[in-house]
């Protein structure tokens, strides 16, 4: 990347940021590692197994579910950095080899943002001096790409791996403290109680950062887990009676 469009790119950190990537995987780490254990400790609590099954349960699936997050994200966004890197290659060959015909390509899409013939024609030419700046405004423009900042596939895994860690052992604390309580019924509440307060925390805090309404965030995201744990803690009550 040239140091003007460096320059250019770095005029915005805060965009930056976003679209780097870690946000997306630790909003989301945090959200599916929360529902998806809050989720699996109540259906195994109600199918009447005992405290210690559901606290192995419920770590295991923290470790196991962190990990595969951690390779899928990191495989997802390989997989898109390479595709993006062909394209910038290609575009690249084609503003070298057909310098005419992407010049006028580039003055149509000016033209398009409201840009006049004459105005369009000279900023396309303009940037076709520069290869590097011009396959960068050609892959935004055509592609809604922005080359300069592509996510990291280590660090959007590594973030996904800890906020699903996180979100998914938090409900499994009650558990490990509450080892001599054979029922596991005030484990069962606090994981629920944590699970809730933890989703309307995450959910408020998502709204708060868009502007969107907290109340309405917070709600959301409450709502999914209490759904997903109702249905899980039916299925446990139902497999835990037909094995009794």
């Amino acid at each position: 990347m040239s140091e003007t469009a460096r320059a250019e790119h770095d005029d915005h950190p805060d965009h930056r940021a976003l679209a780097g990537g870690t946000t997306r995987a630790g909003i989301f780490g945090l959200s599916d590692g929360l529902v998806t254990n809050v989720s699996l400790i109540i259906g195994f609590a109600s199918s009447g197994v005992g405290s210690d099954i559901v606290r192995l349960a419920g770590i295991a699936s923290a470790v196991a579910g962190a990990a595969s997050m951690a390779a899928g994200e990191w495989v997802s966004v390989k997989a898109q950095n390479d595709l993006i890197q062909r394209e910038m290659a290609l575009e690249l060959r084609e503003l070298k080899h057909n310098a005419q015909a992407e010049t006028s390509e580039l003055a149509g899409m000016y033209r398009s943002h409201g840009m006049s013939a004459t105005q369009a024609t000279a900023a396309a030419t303009e940037v076709m001096r520069d290869p590097e700046r011009a396959v960068m405004v050609h892959a935004r423009e055509e592609f809604g790409l922005d080359p300069a900042n592509l996510p990291n596939p280590v660090s959007v895994a590594v973030v996904s791996l800890l906020s699903f860690l996180v979100g998914a052992l938090l409900p499994v604390i009650p558990w490990i403290a509450s080892s001599g309580d054979g029922s596991g019924d005030r484990a069962r509440i606090a994981s629920i109680v944590i699970g809730v307060v933890t989703a309307a925390l995450a959910g408020g805090t998502i709204a708060k950062q868009s502007e969107r309404p907290i109340v309405i965030g917070a709600a959301r995201q409450v709502a999914i887990l209490i759904l997903a744990v109702g249905v899980t803690y039916v299925i446990g009550r139902l497999v835990g009676i037909n094995l009794s």
